[in-house]
């Protein structure tokens, strides 16, 4: 009976899977949507069920999307899948909401880092290569009508200042592999939680925002790498350049998340409406030299550890 439970349980899950993969695959603004739903039957199986069954549904799932679609829809059940198993899984051994993002951020990350291996050495296309080239083709277009227009310096100063913007989003393709993970995973997070705590499905809650603290060993790795990068010098272009780069960019915004949740902290114990933390946010983002200073901040509170300071003060 139980087996018996357990095949209708994932017969029901699979037939919503298989519509909300049907709409993502074939309703082209609204599918946009349903994709962050898809993850919800893998959260409710893997929340409810053992391991080696979640693995079965995973594989049904995949199989499924290849009959119902083609084999180029494999990436999207493939990704959307093994996260939402993760999750479920994580959820069902009752992990902390932090760890199961991370974790969950992580397997989107390799899902994400063997669609564009798997297009580059089988399809040989690479996407993100196509797009700045036909940027490239763009900002060429453009400066030939200044050229026209009698603009030949200017002309040649835009093309120097777009091509080292475009080479330079090639060199933080990880980065962006890694942010756009993140994000897709806080979003998966924010939409389907909701929904599986409806069917009875125990997800334990995030801790505030502002008691939010990243392991100080990122301070360390930061620091490492700034010390690398002036020590080492690499040259532009080169393969430890890359790398530098990339680590620094991904430490230095994980600095900025840290001197933001100081900042909400600091505001909350001074009795000052959240609001205000919000508004202060937002302005950060509108002027940007303001992310510096937040993210000074986060270092200085990851490094002398204020928030014990301040508790001892007041």
């Amino acid at each position: 009976m139980k087996n018996v439970r357990k095949l209708t349980e994932g017969a029901m899950l699979l037939a919503a899977f298989t519509v909300l993969f049907l709409i993502s695959m074939y309703l082209p603004f609204v599918g946009m949507v349903s994709s962050l739903f898809l993850a919800v039957p893998f959260i409710l199986f893997a929340a409810k069920n053992e391991g080696k069954w979640t693995i079965v549904f995973v594989v049904a799932s995949i199989l499924l999307s290849i009959i119902v679609g083609s084999f180029l829809s494999l990436p999207l059940a493939l990704s959307f899948g093994t996260t939402g198993a993760v999750m479920g899984y994580l959820i069902q051994k009752k992990k902390e909401r932090m760890t199961i993002f991370i974790a969950s951020s992580f397997v989107f990350l390799i899902n994400i880092i063997g669609m564009y291996a798997v297009s580059i050495v089988f399809f040989n296309m690479d996407i993100i290569n196509e797009m700045i080239n036909t940027m490239k083709d763009s900002i060429k277009m453009s400066t030939d009508m200044l050229k026209n227009l009698g603009q030949e310096k200017q002309a040649e100063n835009t093309v120097k200042q777009f091509t080292r913007g475009l080479e330079m989003v090639r060199t933080l393709i990880p980065t962006l592999f890694v942010l756009t993970s993140f994000i897709l995973t806080l979003m998966i997070q924010l939409v389907s939680y909701p929904i599986v705590k409806r069917f009875g499905v125990e997800v334990k809650k995030w801790k505030p925002f502002k008691d939010l603290i990243l392991p100080r060993s990122l301070l360390w790795y930061l620091l490492i790498t700034l010390f690398a990068n002036m020590v080492l010098n690499p040259q532009e272009g080169t393969y430890l350049f890359a790398v530098l780069l990339n680590l620094t960019y991904v430490l230095q915004f994980l600095m900025i998340f840290q001197g933001y949740t100081f900042m909400f902290y600091y505001l909350d114990a001074k009795g000052i409406s959240k609001s205000v933390a919000v508004i202060l946010a937002v302005f950060s983002f509108i002027i940007p030299i303001f992310l510096y200073i937040i993210g000074i901040l986060g270092i200085i509170d990851l490094g002398f550890d204020l928030r014990k300071k301040f508790k001892k003060e007041s």
